[in-house]
C-alpha cells in the first residue's frame, strides 16, 4: 500500500486536473433549473438535471446582475460556465458566467416576463392614458441628441407648427446608463413642468439596441408622467415596454413629431375657412340690417310722427270716455243691487218688529222664551222692547 494523502489534497489535485482542462474551462450545458435559489448577498444557486442526472450550478452576484431574464424553477436554459470542483466537500459544479432561455432569447423573454408584469399591476390600463394637448406650446425630446431621429422631429416640428417651442433633454439611449437617464430626464422635466408633452425614443436598431425602452425603470418613469408622453421607438413593427405603458404610441421618431402638433397648413385653411364664413355672415347681417332700415325710412310714423301722435290723442281720449262710462254704468248697477239687499235684510230686521209693539223675552243666560214650558214660577226673565228693557219675574203661567 502506498502512501496516503489527506482528502484535501485529493480534492485540490482533482480540482487542478479539471482546472486545465480546456474542455471543462468553457462549456455550454443545456438543462431544467431546479432548486433555485438566490441568497441575501446576490448569488444564484441551482441545478440542471435533465431526465438521466443533475449538476450542481452556481453563479456569483458579479454575473447574475447581467441576466435579461427571471429564472425560474422549471425553465429550460443554456448555462455557460467553467466546472470544477470546491475542494471543500469535493463536489463538482458548474460555475455560471452567462444563462439564456433555451428555445428563445434571453432578451425576449426578459420582455415577456417585464410585459406581464406590469400588465397585472395595469400600468397598460387605457384609463391611464391622458390626452394630448391640441395646441403644445413646449415639446421636450428625451432623446440623443447625435442621432438622426432628433433631428428630423426637430424638422417636423419646425415645418408643421412654428409656434411651439422644443427642449433637447439629451439622454443616452443604448447602453447601461440609458434606462435611468431617460427615467431621470423625464422626471425631471415633471417636476420643473419644463414642457406641456414628452416625446422620448430613437431611431431603429436591433432588440438589444432598443432594450433601453424595456426596462421597468424607463416603464414605471412614463407612467407616473404627470405629462402626456408619446412614445416613437424604432420603426413600425418595434413594439417596446414604453410604447404599451405611454399615452400614445408612435411608429416612429417622424410620426410622434407629426401627431403632436397640428399642421399649420391646415389650420391656416381652418381660419381662411372661418373668415370667409366670418364675412358672409357679416354681409348677410349688413343687408338684412339694411332692409330693416329702408323699411323703417318709409313708415309714417319716422316720415310724418306728428299727426300719428294726434291720432293716438284722439283715440287715446276716446277710449277713456268709454272707460269712464263703463265704470260708472258699472256703479249705479252695483249700488241699486246693494239698496235692493239693504231694503230686504232691514225688513227681516228683529228691531222692526220690534218697532211695531212687540218684545223679545230671554232667559237670564240669554235663551229666548217661546213656550210658557221653558220657564218656572218666579224666575226672572228680561224683556227687550223697541227702547229699552224690562227686569220681570213669573207670578203665574197660563196655557
Amino acid at each position: 500500500m502506498g502512501e496516503a494523502i489527506t482528502v484535501s489534497a485529493l480534492n485540490l489535485y482533482i480540482k487542478q486536473m479539471m482546472d486545465g482542462d480546456t474542455v471543462l474551462s468553457s462549456v455550454l450545458v443545456r438543462g431544467e433549473i431546479s432548486n433555485y435559489k438566490v441568497y441575501p448577498s446576490g448569488h444564484h444557486y441551482f441545478s440542471l438535471k435533465d431526465a438521466e442526472g443533475s449538476i450542481r450550478c452556481v453563479m456569483f452576484r458579479r454575473e447574475a446582475v447581467g441576466l435579461r431574464f427571471r429564472p425560474e424553477q422549471g425553465m429550460k436554459v443554456i448555462a455557460e460556465g467553467r466546472v470544477t470542483v470546491f475542494p471543500r466537500d469535493g463536489q463538482y459544479q458548474l460555475y455560471c458566467n452567462r444563462m439564456i432561455p433555451d428555445g428563445i432569447g434571453d432578451l425576449h423573454l426578459a420582455f415577456e416576463q417585464c410585459k406581464a408584469k406590469l400588465e397585472r399591476e395595469g400600468l397598460f390600463d387605457p384609463r391611464h392614458k391622458k390626452p394630448l394637448p391640441a395646441y403644445p406650446e413646449k415639446i421636450a425630446l428625451v432623446t440623443s441628441p447625435a442621432g438622426a431621429a432628433v433631428r428630423d422631429m426637430i424638422r417636423i416640428l419646425g415645418a408643421r407648427y412654428p409656434l411651439c417651442q422644443v427642449l433637447v433633454v439629451p439622454v443616452r439611449v443604448q447602453g447601461a446608463e440609458a434606462p435611468s437617464e431617460i427615467a431621470g430626464a423625464i422626471d425631471a422635466i415633471n417636476r420643473n413642468r419644463a414642457a406641456d408633452l414628452i416625446i422620448t425614443g430613437r431611431g431603429g436598431g436591433s432588440l438589444e439596441d432598443l432594450w433601453a425602452f424595456n426596462e421597468e425603470l424607463v416603464a414605471r418613469a412614463i407612467h407616473r408622467s404627470e405629462i402626456p408622453v408619446i412614445s416613437a421607438v424604432g420603426h413600425e413593427p418595434d413594439v417596446t415596454i414604453a410604447d404599451y405603458v405611454a399615452d400614445l404610441r408612435a411608429a416612429t421618431p417622424s410620426n410622434a413629431a407629426e401627431l403632436a402638433v397640428p399642421d399649420s397648413e391646415d389650420l391656416r385653411r381652418r381660419l381662411r375657412h372661418l373668415e370667409t364664413r366670418m364675412a358672409a355672415g357679416l354681409t348677410r347681417d349688413l343687408r338684412e340690417g339694411r332692409r330693416v332700415l329702408d323699411r323703417a325710412k318709409a313708415s309714417p310714423w319716422l316720415r310724418a310722427p306728428l299727426p300719428v301722435i294726434q291720432e293716438s290723442r284722439q283715440l287715446l281720449d276716446y277710449r277713456q270716455d268709454q272707460l269712464v262710462h263703463v265704470v260708472e254704468k258699472l256703479l249705479l248697477r252695483e249700488r241699486t243691487r246693494l239698496g235692493k239687499q239693504a231694503a230686504a235684510l232691514d225688513a227681516l230686521s228683529p228691531l222692526k218688529v220690534l218697532g211695531r209693539g212687540y218684545a223679545i223675552v230671554r232667559k237670564a243666560e240669554g235663551e229666548i222664551v217661546l213656550s210658557t214650558r221653558q220657564v218656572d214660577v218666579e224666575e226672572a226673565l228680561t224683556v227687550r222692547l223697541n227702547e229699552g228693557e224690562l227686569i220681570c219675574r213669573v207670578e203665574r203661567k197660563e196655557p
